[in-house]
Formats: structure tokens, sequence, C-alpha cells
């Protein structure tokens, strides 16, 4: 989630730093980022300290996205926000997954994270309880009453 505050939503986005070229990796352009988060399009004269929690989120998805990743690992990305940016950030990292990022989720809302994810790790007290496929993690009675608060349908 680093965004600098004191830098409107354009300049955070042209501060950062620029991969060399390489076979493989997409670099996304400012104007890429502003097609998954048309809100940072509207707030691009904005100070960092002006966003909200969802749109500095976006903002620093945004930023590692221009450096080119090969996986991004977020920690947490729905912790505060308000549940329409949840789901619009999480629809956001389901579509680059789908377009071929790999990404590490690490989130307490189990039911938000089974939407992103093909894959599920529950890790309890530090060990892993449970893995396998989302869908089929999520259809696990026992899952269902523990992590999402009763029947998983």
């Amino acid at each position: 989630k680093l965004v600098f505050a004191q830098m409107n939503v354009e300049e955070n986005l042209s501060r950062t730093f620029e991969p060399p070229a390489e076979p493989g990796r997409h670099v996304y352009s400012r104007d890429e980022v502003y097609e998954l988060f048309p809100r940072l399009k509207e707030r691009r004269q904005h100070l960092g300290s002006q966003l909200s929690g969802g749109e500095r989120q976006m903002l620093g998805i945004g930023r590692a996205l221009m450096m080119g990743p090969k996986a991004l690992m977020l920690d947490e990305p729905s912790i505060g926000l308000a549940p329409k940016l949840v789901e619009q950030v999480l629809q956001t990292l389901r579509t680059l997954a789908h377009a071929g990022l790999s990404i590490l989720l690490v989130e307490q809302n189990v039911r938000a994270a089974m939407a992103v994810v093909d894959r599920l790790v529950l890790i309890e007290r530090g060990r892993m309880v449970l893995e396998g496929p989302a869908q089929a993690v999520g259809n696990d009675p026992r899952i269902a009453e523990a992590y999402l608060g009763g029947g998983a349908g």
C-alpha cells in the first residue's frame, strides 16, 4: 500500500520504477492502471493523503503493476475497505490472475478470498489445516461452518 502522501495520484504513478524490458513480462502503463481502476483516473489530481483506504489500495496495486511483476503478493487487501471497494479490488485481482499474473493472497476474509483464488490454503495457528481447489474447500461442510459461518451454498 505504499503511497506517497504528498504527491497526487498521477505523480505517484509517474514515480514508479520502470524495469528493463524482459520477454514475458507485462509492464502496465498508467492508462492500463486507470482502465483497471477507473476511480484512480477520477482522483488523479488528489494527493495520496486525500485518498480513501480503498483508493490507496488500488494505487498501491497500480504502482506494483507498473513495475512488471511476475507475481503479486497481497496481505489483507480487503482490510478496512467498504464492501463495494472490496469487491472491486478482488475482481481486479481475479482479472489479473486470468491474464496470467501469479497472485499470492493472504486474507482473513475467507469468503472474499474464495471469489478470487483457484487454490486455497487454510492456515490456523501457523499450521496448514487444509489445501486444495477453492471450490472443493468451500464445499466442505466443516470449512463452511468454521470459516464461512454456515452452509456452503
